[in-house]
């Protein structure tokens, strides 16, 4: 059952990390700026938080459960605010590539930046709650083992989707120029902005 579960999670991690937010919009961006690698160092990072609230989803922690809960709009406005950082530091970046003498840190600070951006969406723990009582997981999950190779599949399904995305943006990377690039730091930057200020907006209306 253990390799059933597996399946299950890499599933389920996969399509909900489908749609393009801001993890993926960075991703997308690292990759066609300094390389595919700096790309799945940010879906790392993403895939480790869904990870983090799946398990929260799947084990019932209810403590954490309902700090999530009770500080949602707190979590937003923090996510808001982080995401208007980063997508006015894309809008003024450049495209040069990364000063790569002491990569591992350079990875390090890109991980833990994703991670923290991902964490702070509190929406995320909502959509695996929601997931795991719709196929009825949580009552079907008679260990912690089990459930445990759930939430690695779904940590493993969540990067695979990183994987296809930083493969297809390395794909146009090729073709473009550094006009180009400039345009997708425009773009990127943008669209990061406006995530933020929904984020932002919706902490301050939950008060």
């Amino acid at each position: 059952m253990l390799v059933v579960y597996l399946f299950e999670g890499m599933v389920i991690g996969f399509l909900l990390a489908t749609p393009v937010g801001p993890v993926g919009i960075l991703s997308v961006r690292h990759t066609l700026a300094y390389g595919r690698r700096h790309g799945l160092v940010v879906g790392l990072g993403g895939a480790s938080a869904d990870a983090i609230y799946a398990t929260i989803a799947a084990f019932g922690i209810t403590l954490i459960s309902e700090f999530v809960s009770s500080h949602e709009h707190l979590l937003r406005i923090a996510g808001g605010i982080f995401l208007l950082l980063v997508g006015f530091y894309t809008l003024r970046s450049s495209s040069k590539p990364w000063n790569q003498s002491n990569r591992l840190m350079l990875h390090t600070k890109v991980f833990i930046s994703t991670f923290f951006l991902a964490i702070t969406n509190p929406m995320t723990l909502v959509g695996y709650a929601a997931v795991f009582a719709m196929l009825g997981i949580r009552k079907a999950l008679p260990s912690r083992v089990d459930i445990a190779a759930l939430v690695g599949g779904i940590l493993v399904g969540s990067f695979l989707w990183f994987t296809v995305l930083t493969s297809l943006a390395r794909f146009f990377k090729e073709k473009l120029t550094g006009t180009g690039l400039a345009r997708v730091n425009g773009i990127a930057g943008s669209l990061l902005v406006f995530f933020g200020v929904v984020a932002l907006l919706g902490g301050i209306g939950a008060f």
